[in-house]
């Protein structure tokens, strides 16, 4: 009896290799959202907030 489904160790590190540069693009535009999109927003308590937690993490921001 054999198997027809081959499983290479290449094919699986390509593959998660793929999976683990989208995760790091989707975290990079999430992140970048969060600093600017929200930093930029018209609301003073939403801005407030976004600068606050820029701070926090030692980010330059003026």
């Amino acid at each position: 009896m054999t198997t027809h489904s081959i499983h290479t160790a290449g094919a699986s590190a390509s593959r998660s290799a793929a999976q683990t540069a989208v995760a790091a693009f989707a975290a990079i535009l999430l992140g970048s959202f969060l600093l600017y999109g929200v930093g930029f927003a018209q609301p003073q308590q939403i801005h407030d907030a976004a600068h606050d937690a820029r701070h926090s993490f030692a980010f330059p921001c003026h």
